[in-house]
């Protein structure tokens, strides 16, 4: 029994092994076909123009992408903006205020927000946000716009990435031993200013990593972003004006790039944009998540 029992776990080894080898060959395998598929597009054009050249014109071989990117990046940071202090806010009350049986049932709810698929997202923003968001500018600013904007989008992917948000820090916040608030009660400090000097200042590094992985969770989003953002290639000098982003670009225009010359390069390149600047992030958020995970024992 004993020796069954060892190659048992043996095997068990094995396989695991095997499966996270396979994964990780996967994720090079795509990083190596995209940039194949994407090396004719980059030696007939610089990087330079491709990545700062504001004209999208594929029939006539213009392939520039600072329109798309400028839109993910203003449409990414403002969802951060405005989910990253709610998220903190919400994390810290479930955590450290809220009633047990209220915190067990807000996190199943947050869960299930989690496991939505962003087309629901995206048609809640349709029905809801962008009339809403059409109407409170003209009523508040005076503003026409038809609601399909950077704001609208920034709305829906904040609301998309605070299940991320709150989960970790939620986690982070009820890792810390009990120690560190009992000495600050001890030395006289109120529940808020323990939350504000010992908790939120020992976790900072993990509140960090997971906005930087909401970030990453609303940087490659494509559907919910499709649908609300208006998909406009310019630069938007308001809240209220459409944009355009490199997902939706790509789910956009998949269809159409066979007749076309080098389309297909310049989809696969900004797929392999995307890829590369998730990777990043994600990997940089992992590695503050560990050593903080690490230093809270």
């Amino acid at each position: 029994m004993p020796r069954f029992r060892k190659v048992k776990d043996l095997f068990s080894e094995k396989i695991l092994f095997s499966l996270t080898i396979s994964f990780n060959i996967l994720f090079l395998l795509i990083i190596v076909l995209l940039s194949a598929k994407s090396g004719g597009l980059v030696r007939d054009h610089s990087l330079f123009a491709l990545l700062t050249g504001s004209q999208w014109q594929p029939f006539q071989g213009q392939f520039g992408l600072y329109y798309f990117i400028t839109g993910t990046l203003f449409v990414t940071f403002l969802s951060v903006a405005l989910a990253a202090p709610v998220g903190i806010l919400t994390s810290v009350f479930l955590a450290e205020y809220a009633p047990k049986k209220i915190a067990s049932f807000s996190k199943s709810v947050i869960d299930i927000f989690a496991g939505i698929p962003s087309v629901v997202y995206g048609i809640w923003g349709v029905l809801f946000v962008v009339p809403f968001v059409k109407d409170s500018a003209q009523f508040f600013f005076g503003v026409s716009t038809t609601g399909y904007s950077l704001i609208s989008a920034g709305i829906v992917l904040g609301i998309m990435i605070l299940p991320i948000i709150i989960n970790i820090i939620t986690e982070l916040i009820e890792a810390l031993p009990s120690e560190l608030r009992e000495s600050s009660y001890a030395l006289g400090a109120t529940q808020w200013q323990t939350v504000k000097h010992v908790v939120l200042r020992k976790i900072y590094p993990g509140i960090f990593a997971a906005i930087v992985l909401g970030l990453s969770r609303a940087f490659g989003e494509t559907m919910a972003v499709l649908m609300v953002a208006g998909n406009v290639a310019k630069m938007p000098k308001s809240l209220f004006d459409p944009v355009y982003t490199m997902s939706a670009l790509i789910a956009n225009n998949y269809g159409e790039m066979m007749s076309i010359p080098m389309y297909d390069a310049a989809l696969m390149f900004v797929s392999l944009i995307l890829m590369v600047i998730v990777m990043i992030f994600n990997s940089a958020a992992q590695l503050i998540l560990f050593r903080t995970r690490k230093r809270l024992g």
